[in-house]
């Protein structure tokens, strides 16, 4: 009988797949009793202030007391304890928690394993704090260096943390508490007769501490709009949801779910949760607010006016956003950040959870996905198709259809009887396979993984301490407690090839479904009163639980390559920190060319708070796009970090050449673009891999005082050097392109040059989208196609010069083996080119100690925009002339458009590890 209802809820579940989302399936605020509370509060509604202030352990330390003392012992506020720290490079974080003297119930959950261990030692040990009474305060405040440009204040009465500028009129930066909305609701001890359960369609949730939601206000000041705190699928400039003139009421949500076939303009949580958000203003400067928490987490941003009547007065000067921050449980740990300058905010961001994981080379190629491929012929028919028809690409994925009976770390032996020989088939042209691994675990006794993980109890418990079972692909399956550093040892264990039987050094994983996904759950996920070791609930490391899976697995590869090669691990679920461990998609997306324009938002956001290896579904995973679509998501994928065609099952097949002749042209042309750009795109990953800035960017975090950029999320860049401009609209032949700054641009498809600081109407033919190089800047490319990535390697290169107003240009290009650790190490070559005075010169930017060597050349040296007529190029140390011509101007594989020759310096003869200089004659 159970077998029968567990099919009849799949039916169920697998057809609403097909239908659009359901929402009544999901908790709104109004039906979570957290932050409908918060959302009632009035402004200055908290009564704490700040006593007993000092400096202890090189961090500023205070009491949050109640003013008034409530006299009733049941309803006593406990002393809440208070502690501000100050790091390197102009970051505050500030914590507040329970006392634990007192003896709380337990001790409320503090996120570990995000923040990266090196931060600790950017500690500045605080050794006095000075104070300053504000206008109309009775009690002075304390104030604290931070850096040589900013102080931050404690205010005592009332409870305020801001951080200023030192000098001129003292600006905020930013600022908690400012409106009086802070609350912290204390675990309680249950007596007789209390009943705190909460009830939601089905679901109970048994909330055995009570309330523990913790809420305050956050404004940014010197602000024109507020970013970030992904994932949603809304525009990239976040919009009001409470206040004057607001339409949708819903706070955005943070709170990991498997959410199918999503809107695509909803403040709706989807698969991960970053609290961190960005601010940006008129000024060009731009600061950053961060909560580590893995709670459900719930974020207003206030409109203009909501605060008309509150009667508090905040600096008016400048312009200013409030926001309401509220979560179920943990505590206040958050980080201040004040820029001034965007790279500056997302660096800081980064010294705090850590820079992405530089990825092996294969997977910034093309990689080819479907649910499912059916078996060893059809990947050997796809593979061999793309060969016929001339498409590189360089991995073939496996859903989990390939499993035998959705058992991980299984072949369906009928299906896939030699996985080994069929993964070394593929290794052969340089292309890797990806299999799915899933953290619900088949709860069948004769499962090998079932047993153990029973046996060892590395499960996490239901409310009543029993193994929690629940429903998923494999049917009833129960999930591994990924919290344990113990159990994620051995999880990464299973990786070991004795243990995955038939996988190869070729094989990486795929981590899905881990929000984690229940599909007979409360919201299609775990109770909340789950239980994890040492007696965590599951509500309060709810948003973390994918992270700590995606970080098990990405270990294990490691320990499989026994620490010799980079893993590959694409992750649904995300949370800070993720980006250390591989790359995630934006998930069930649909064929929709309004699916296709919200990924751009969805990608800036992501890269903006750190996570910048991330793609979208080419094509959408839902539903059969039609040709022109198919083709404008590979044009525009093409710059994705994360670059992947994936349909759902029930879609017809598409891979690029079942469309015709014509449009298997574009398609492949697109991918070819790609390939083109992997040196530069590599470059851009060691850049965010050292600072932590992404490889796709907003407009204005290259442009940050135009302000025409602000709000503009259909045009991205990648790095400094390209803009690219999407076509996300039926039938257009024309798009609408902003060129920021006062340089000028070089249109990509025919050296036609633009004058930056306009609005153009550019030709969009089935073609091409718009993409331009930015004047002044140097991209790295290799123009001969292969089958992938690797049998690239020994290819030469091309260096696209695009030259300034002032026939200047710069750029780099960074080479490693472009699959161990071995660059840690320095193996690797990374130069600077620049072209000045009629001479492009390669210079060293590795340290002395950098030994790698390439015999790979430069091919070509493009020269846009040169405005004299030279007949050639002397190269030194050479000594020897080398040939100017008129050539094309590839991209992708395509001739410039219109026909245009460009300034070719050919075969100048030079190496591209070695100094060198190349002097236009």
């Amino acid at each position: 009988m159970r077998s029968l209802l567990f099919v009849l809820s799949l039916i169920c579940f697998a057809s609403q797949t097909a239908l659009s989302w359901k929402k009544e399936e999901f908790r709104s605020c109004d039906q979570t009793p957290f932050c409908k509370r918060a959302r009632s509060r009035s402004p200055g509604a908290c009564s704490l202030i700040a006593s007993d202030v000092s400096i202890a352990d090189g961090d500023l330390v205070a009491k949050l007391l109640p003013k008034i003392a409530n006299q009733s012992d049941e309803e006593q506020i406990k002393p809440l304890v208070l502690s501000l720290s100050v790091y390197a490079d102009g970051i505050v974080r500030l914590r507040i928690d329970e006392d634990h003297t007192l003896n709380p119930p337990k001790k409320r959950f503090r996120v570990p394993d995000v923040v990266v261990s090196e931060f600790d030692e950017k500690k500045i040990w605080l050794q006095k704090v000075a104070t300053e009474t504000i206008a109309g305060d009775a009690i002075p405040s304390s104030v604290i260096y931070v850096s040589d440009g900013y102080e931050a204040v404690v205010r005592h009465e009332p409870f305020e943390v801001f951080v200023r500028e030192k000098s001129g009129d003292r600006r905020r930066v930013v600022s908690l508490n400012s409106h009086g909305l802070f609350d912290f609701e204390q675990l309680r001890k249950k007596a007789e007769g209390d009943n705190w359960e909460e009830k939601f369609r089905t679901h109970t949730d048994s909330r055995p501490y009570g309330s523990q939601s913790i809420s305050f206000d956050v404004s940014f000041y010197d602000s024109s709009f507020v970013y970030g705190i992904p994932e949603h699928a809304t525009s990239f400039a976040l919009k009001p949801t409470k206040g004057p003139g607001v339409e949708e009421s819903e706070p955005y949500r943070l709170f990991n779910l498997d959410v199918f076939e999503y809107d695509h303009e909803s403040p709706f949580g989807l698969y991960g949760s970053i609290p961190f958000m960005v601010s940006h203003g008129k000024s060009g400067k731009t600061s950053g607010f961060f909560w580590l928490n893995a709670a459900e987490m719930q974020i207003d941003v206030l409109a203009n006016g909501w605060d008309a009547e509150s009667g508090i007065a905040l600096p008016s000067s400048e312009s200013r956003i409030d926001t309401l921050w509220m979560s179920e449980a943990g505590i206040v740990d958050t980080f201040f950040f004040v820029g001034p300058e965007p790279k500056d905010v997302v660096k800081q961001y980064a010294s705090v959870t850590g820079t992405s994981a530089m990825p092996q080379l294969f997977a910034t190629g093309y990689h080819q996905c479907r649910w499912n491929y059916k078996d060893e012929e059809d990947v050997a028919q796809v593979d061999s198709k793309f060969d016929e028809h001339d498409i590189p690409y360089d991995v073939l994925w496996l859903d989990i259809e390939h499993t035998d009976g959705k058992r991980y770390f299984t072949w369906d032996s009928a299906l896939f009887p030699n996985p080994e020989e069929m993964q070394k088939k593929l290794a052969a042209k340089g292309r890797r396979m990806v299999t799915i691994v899933d953290p619900h675990i088949k709860r069948d006794d004769s499962y090998f993984l079932h047993k153990e993980a029973t046996q060892m109890g590395y499960y996490v418990k239901d409310s009543s301490g029993k193994d929690f079972d629940g429903w998923c692909w494999p049917g009833s399956s129960s999930y591994i407690d990924m919290l344990s550093p113990e159990i994620r040892e051995w999880w990464g264990g299973r990786f070991y090839y004795k243990n995955y039987v038939g996988s190869t050094p070729s094989l990486y994983i795929w981590n899905d479904m881990n929000e984690p996904s229940v599909f007979n759950g409360p919201e299609v996920t775990m109770p909340r009163d789950a239980l994890h070791v040492g007696g965590v609930e599951h509500r309060e490391v709810h948003n973390a639980y994918g992270y700590y899976f995606h970080m098990a697995t990405s270990d294990g590869l490691v320990m499989r390559e026994e620490g010799k090669d980079r893993p590959f691990v694409l992750s649904r679920a995300i949370f800070p920190g993720t980006q250390r461990y591989g790359a995630i998609w934006t998930g069930d997306n649909t064929a929709e060319w309004e699916h296709l324009r919200v990924s751009i938002p969805m990608l800036l956001t992501l890269g903006l708070t750190g996570i910048t290896f991330s793609g979208a579904d080419i094509g959408g995973f839902f539903g059969n796009p039609e040709p022109e679509l198919l083709v404008r998501w590979y044009q525009v994928g093409a710059y994705y970090p994360f670059f992947r065609g994936h349909a759902h099952h029930d879609t017809k097949r598409r891979e690029p050449w079942l469309f015709g002749e014509r449009n298997t042209e574009l398609m492949r042309d697109a991918i070819h673009t790609r390939y083109t750009l992997l040196p530069y795109f590599y470059t851009l990953f060691r850049e965010a891999n050292v600072t932590g800035v992404p490889v796709v960017r907003p407009l204005w975090m290259e442009f940050p005082q135009d302000e025409a950029t602000f709000s503009n999320d259909e045009a991205f860049m990648v790095g400094n050097a390209l803009l690219v401009q999407g076509v996300y609209t039926k039938g257009t032949t024309h798009a609408s392109v902003y060129l920021p700054g006062k340089a000028s641009w070089y249109d990509l498809r025919n050296e036609k040059t633009y004058v930056g600081g306009k609005t153009y109407k550019m030709d969009a033919p089935e073609e091409s989208i718009p993409a331009f190089q930015r004047a002044g800047t140097i991209i790295p490319r290799k123009d001969r196609f292969r089958r992938s990535s690797s049998q690239m390697d020994n290819d030469p290169y091309t260096l696209v010069v695009a030259l300034n107003s002032t026939q200047e240009a710069d750029g780099e290009l960074y080479i490693d083996d472009g699959k161990s650790f071995e660059f840690r190490r320095g193996s690797y070559i990374h130069r600077r080119f620049v072209f000045s005075n009629g001479v492009l010169t390669s210079t060293n930017l590795a340290p002395p100690q950098a030994r790698l060597s390439s015999q790979c050349s430069i091919d070509r040296i493009i020269l846009l925009g040169h405005t004299s007529g030279p007949k050639s190029a002397l190269v030194e140390p050479l000594n020897q002339k080398a040939e100017i011509e008129m050539g094309p101007l590839r991209m992708g594989g395509l001739v410039a458009s219109s026909g245009t020759k460009v300034l070719t310096i050919r075969k100048p003869g030079v190496r591209v590890d070695q100094d060198w200089t190349v002097k236009v004659l």
